[in-house]
């Protein structure tokens, strides 16, 4: 008994769907305009978490692909704008624990540069020590991490050239009162803060007036031993350093992301915007909806009349919910990849996961199926009769 309802079933919802087809595509204006509404949310609010995951890759970025298993970061800080500096006793607590392969400080400052046309501009100083520079720099466009190793050397970022009088390898700058020398460039790194600029940490602590106080600076990062397990390492380094918090690299990058979206108004804005995107899509898919239902009510009033049920008419609805979220999601998706491909700006950045598009498709489909609703509450009034009068 069981097998005949089941395919009476799916012969029922194969029937409906194909009425609830023509019905959609008989009045072409009104899908091109439900498609439009749910594109525009799919557009919309893939874009505005796109440009929301750029911001927050451009903010842990450093913390990311620094060449660091461990950080040591000063009490209370949860980002890399560290409130206090830790001092060598950390840095040897660090040194001497078993499985520590490389434990260095890194300076993280500000720093002006004096612009040759009068006026100065921002950069963020990293002071990474030279020979394992576990604080970068990396993404090179030009030259490499020998690049610090020559007398005042500084690597900058291609996002200040223009600021900098066209700035390029082996031009010249004053920075903090002292002559740099150019001898490499990066591309996009940039969170928040200016621009990072790099230098070799004995010439960064003269940079920054630390020559007096070398035991002082924002991080030490670690490099863990072959063989040895990072949680382990951690936890030994943690005993030793009871003053400052011992952070795992991706713990870390975690860490700043959570304080950006709860603590910062990026998180809000970006989420606000995301969220009028998608009530959009609900209120046009909604009124398109219901608008279908109100032109077509003598035909619906057919359909009651030769026997189908509110449920089959539910089925319907399902099946041009899913049509308008499938066609909508697809056309958003390709405008917005084309969006993110098309953006090679390195103070701007869109990313568009696969997981993103996923989840965007599951929201869209539910945002569509719930919009239907409006439309079945009114078919559910429908009578029978009507179709007589």
């Amino acid at each position: 008994m069981s097998q005949p309802e089941k395919a009476t079933g799916l012969s029922s919802w194969k029937t409906m769907g194909r009425i609830g087809w023509r019905m959609m595509f008989f009045d072409k204006a009104k899908l091109i305009g439900t498609i439009f509404g749910v594109m525009f949310a799919v557009l919309l609010s893939n874009q505005q978490l796109g440009i929301f995951l750029g911001l927050i890759n451009k903010n842990t970025m450093f913390a990311e692909h620094s060449r660091a298993d461990l950080w040591i970061v000063a009490a209370g800080a949860t980002n890399l704008d560290a409130n206090s500096l830790l001092s060598n006793a950390e840095l040897m607590a660090a040194r001497a624990t078993e499985g520590v392969a490389v434990a260095e400080p890194l300076i993280y400052s500000n720093a002006a540069v004096l612009v040759p046309g009068g006026g100065t501009e921002p950069v963020t100083l990293i002071g990474t020590r030279a020979p394992f520079f576990l604080g970068g720099p990396w993404n090179y466009v030009k030259g490499d991490d020998t690049a610090l190793l020559a007398p005042d050397a500084m690597v900058f970022d291609v996002l200040v050239r223009d600021d900098l009088g066209g700035l390029d390898v082996g031009d010249t700058r004053e920075v903090n009162g002292q002559q740099v020398k150019v001898t490499a460039l990066t591309w996009g790194l940039q969170g928040f803060a200016p621009a990072f600029a790099f230098a070799e940490y004995n010439h960064a602590l003269r940079l920054t007036k630390r020559e007096r106080a070398q035991d002082r600076f924002e991080y030490v990062l670690i490099k863990v031993a072959p063989g040895h397990d990072i949680d382990d390492v951690k936890a030994a380094v943690a005993v030793r350093t009871p003053g400052a918090r011992v952070l795992t690299r991706d713990e870390f990058v975690a860490s700043i992301a959570r304080v950006l979206v709860t603590e910062s108004q990026i998180g809000v804005s970006f989420g606000t915007s995301t969220f009028f995107g998608l009530l959009i899509g609900f209120v046009i898919v909604a009124l398109s909806m219901f608008s279908a239902v109100i032109d077509n009510l003598r035909e619906f009033g057919t359909l009651k009349a030769i026997g189908a049920t509110t449920w089959d008419l539910t089925k319907l609805l399902a099946v041009q919910s899913v049509t308008y979220a499938v066609i909508g999601w697809f056309v958003g998706t390709w405008v917005v990849t084309r969006v993110a491909g098309g953006i090679r700006s390195p103070g701007l950045s869109m990313i568009v996961p696969p997981w993103l598009m996923a989840s965007s498709f599951v929201v869209m489909l539910g945002v569509c199926l719930t919009a239907s609703l409006l439309a079945l509450l009114r078919i559910r009034k429908v009578e029978p009769g009507m179709v007589f009068r």
